[in-house]
């Protein structure tokens, strides 16, 4: 099996494939997440891992429109502890360390470990967090904030681990491909969809949900791209399309919305 996914080598989002997938399998990294769409779906990877959303930070947009302009479906999740390192090369010690590298997000979540103990070390932004350990390799009295994968391809040494300052800290990843899975038992369904923008349409639209009992996990909205202050609606709620009560509600919904399309329905991550 061919996964690809965000990268370069080292990424959180490698971790959430080889998390995700068999050790047999064959990991293509990607630039963007654009090109993680369109390996898919030209047949170069039969998977595809990408973030969609993160405890702290939010969705991410672009994941959100790719899986309303393309043809792919959600089969399966991943969900991923940040945990974030000091890394440097073997036998540098904290005292000896003048510059900093990392992704910007990943120094802005361990701010308090860096004013503690790095107070007066120089920060450099990476594009990554794989990248920053990438550059340090060629860098004297530096170290990087990267994962603990990053840090064993580039035989580099972890001097303190989870430094970040949430603990909290998590991100939901998914995986694509060409279909869905079957039931299981424990899935969860992904939707998009747009109403009439009309007093009461999204509550009619929410109520098919309500009267079943099924379960909203997420309810997220996205500008409707090409017209003015209208939304569409991304809803994640539990059980499968293909369980009865599901089935019902989203032929109801579909009825009532102006716009209905099924991103997949695949097991929960636990």
């Amino acid at each position: 099996m061919r996964i690809a996914y965000l990268g370069p080598r080292g990424t959180f989002c490698e971790e959430a494939a080889r998390k995700y997938a068999p050790s047999s399998a064959i990991f293509i990294p990607q630039p963007d997440i654009p090109e993680i769409f369109q390996s898919v779906s030209s047949g170069m990877a039969e998977l595809g891992i990408v973030p969609l959303e993160n405890s702290m930070e939010g969705s991410v947009g672009l994941t959100l429109d790719l899986l309303l302009e393309s043809d792919l479906m959600i089969c399966g999740e991943i969900v991923l502890r940040i945990e974030h390192n000091l890394i440097a090369k073997p036998g540098t010690r904290i005292e000896d360390i003048r510059t900093l590298v990392s992704h910007p997000q990943a120094l802005a979540q361990c701010r308090r470990f860096i004013s503690s103990r790095l107070p007066k070390a120089e920060k450099i932004e990476a594009s990554s967090t794989s990248r920053a350990v990438e550059l340090i390799k060629g860098m004297e009295g530096a170290a990087a904030i990267g994962t603990e994968l990053a840090a064993n391809l580039n035989g580099m040494e972890i001097l303190e681990r989870g430094i970040e300052d949430c603990k909290n800290n998590f991100t939901r990843f998914l995986a694509i491909s060409r279909a869905d899975s079957p039931p299981t038992g424990f899935d969860k369904t992904s939707i998009i969809f747009s109403v009439e923008n009309k007093p009461g349409a999204l509550y009619r639209a929410l109520e098919e949900f309500a009267k079943r009992d099924i379960n909203l996990t997420k309810i997220e909205s996205r500008p409707a791209k090409g017209r003015l202050w209208e939304y569409i609606f991304y809803v994640d709620f539990e059980g499968h399309r293909e369980d009865p009560k599901c089935k019902g509600a989203l032929e109801c919904l579909g009825r009532k919305a102006r716009f209905l399309k099924i991103l997949g329905s695949y097991p929960m991550a636990r």
